[in-house]
């Protein structure tokens, strides 16, 4: 028996090859008995312009509607004195510009609908999803994200109302797991973490009953989409989603952040750590 020239491919032994990798680290955590990682998991970059074509875009133009989506790469913008190192990240660029590639999610929504298609009763949403994980030698590749508590996305927003969605190996194909994905700095970059266990089971839009917790060992795609239904442009620009357990020391320099701790002032307000007048 000859293997097959896909079986022969590089990318399918290189695929494998970072499956038995993954593999191999949920299984020490699970061997020490603990489900924290301390590192982060990458699900989705787009820090280069290959990454756009391992995503798929879906609107109600699929069926006949008037909204549009676009999902583009947008290259790094740099400065003369600017780097993305660890020890010394990028300072100098305003908190609306990213240092790193990026993917822009953008169009219009319409809520008109298709004529001579009367049984579409609803139109007006947008989104965007990584596709489906090619195989490997160890079969159908799945996230795992059991050891990890959050969700963690790199965005700008526009402010509008959309919703990042989570797509599980699970007995009804059609589910998502859905969240609400809150920006608290809208038109700058910001970094937003989700807890796995606050998502919702919906079919079509609509949250099911019984709710199912999330199944994290078997996690298939993640998105995001736009279904607020009002009408005009949007624009949604995405740098990187990951599993997490907290936002590391980049992260939070990266968000220009200041941790809160759990300590109280004599006055009742919470101890900033970072905050030089807290330090006297």
């Amino acid at each position: 028996m000859r293997p097959t020239p896909n079986l022969l491919a590089k990318g399918f032994f290189g695929r494998s090859l970072d499956e038995f990798k993954r593999l191999s680290v949920i299984g020490t955590l699970r061997a020490e008995g603990t489900r924290h990682a301390t590192k982060p998991y990458i699900l989705t970059s787009f820090h280069d312009a290959s990454s756009i074509d391992d995503c798929k875009i879906m609107s109600d133009a699929d069926m006949g509607g008037f909204s549009r989506a676009h999902l583009d790469f947008i290259p790094p913008v740099t400065t003369s004195t600017s780097t993305t190192t660890d020890e010394s990240p990028t300072s100098s660029l305003p908190s609306s510009e990213n240092p790193n590639g990026h993917a822009k999610f953008h169009g219009s929504i319409s809520i008109e609908l298709p004529p001579n298609k009367p049984h579409i009763q609803r139109s007006g949403y947008a989104a965007w999803r990584t596709k489906d994980r090619s195989f490997t030698i160890f079969g159908k590749s799945l996230w795992d994200i059991d050891p990890y508590a959050y969700l963690a996305l790199r965005i700008k927003s526009d402010g509008r109302k959309y919703f990042v969605n989570v797509q599980t190996e699970s007995i009804v194909p059609t589910d998502l797991h859905q969240h609400r994905l809150y920006a608290r700095r809208p038109g700058e970059w910001e970094t937003v973490l989700i807890k796995w266990n606050e998502f919702v089971r919906t079919n079509h839009g609509v949250v099911v009953e019984p709710q199912t917790e999330l199944l994290r060992q078997k996690v298939r795609t993640v998105g995001i989409g736009l279904i607020d239904r009002v009408p005009g442009p949007f624009e949604l620009c995405i740098e990187r989603v990951w599993a997490s357990n907290g936002l590391g020391e980049r992260d939070l320099r990266e968000d220009d952040r200041v941790e809160e701790g759990m300590l109280k002032s004599k006055h009742g307000e919470k101890i900033r750590w970072g905050d030089e007048k807290n330090k006297t």
